[in-house]
């Protein structure tokens, strides 16, 4: 008997406090694409992925027209002739390569860029929404989070917009 008050005893907080515990989730993927900064920032980036688009493809095709060219005229070339275009040709598409690696990595680091800010101003404005509202947790459903109970946490999408307009 001593066992068992002992045991109710030492359960009870825990059960008072998973009930007295708010959990919140919401779409931060929502939430951001609502934002004017992100969809500034999106245009932005995409005028440049699109800047780079069109250089590669001016690159491309003037590869392709340099290779066509020497298929055209292999048979009438030296050899010497032969060989200093084939490395043309290898060290254009070397650059080739290399502008698309590039391009990557400048859209990759403008991104990142243009995001990071907006990011921030979203888990500042869920940190608000989550201490003022007394939150334990406030999970993201965008996040991939297996399941998460809208009957036992809240949507707090709404909460996190109206405190992100405070924030202008």
């Amino acid at each position: 008997m001593k066992k068992l008050i002992l045991m109710l005893m030492l359960f009870a907080p825990i059960t008072l406090f998973a009930q007295q515990a708010k959990f919140g989730h919401c779409d931060t993927q929502s939430i951001m694409s609502a934002m004017p900064e992100f969809i500034k920032a999106k245009a932005d980036v995409e005028v440049v992925q699109k800047q780079k688009e069109d250089e590669l493809k001016a690159m491309q095709d003037e590869f392709q027209r340099k290779v066509e060219e020497y298929q055209k005229t292999q048979s009438t070339m030296n050899e010497t002739k032969r060989k200093e275009t084939e490395e043309s040709l290898a060290q254009m598409q070397q650059k080739l390569q290399q502008a698309y690696q590039d391009g990557q990595q400048e859209l990759g680091k403008l991104s990142q860029e243009k995001m990071a800010p907006i990011q921030q101003k979203l888990v500042s404005a869920i940190q608000a929404v989550g201490k003022a509202g007394g939150y334990v947790y406030i999970m993201d459903v965008a996040s991939g989070v297996p399941y998460i109970s809208t009957t036992l946490s809240k949507d707090v999408t709404a909460e996190i917009k109206a405190q992100l307009s405070k924030m202008k």
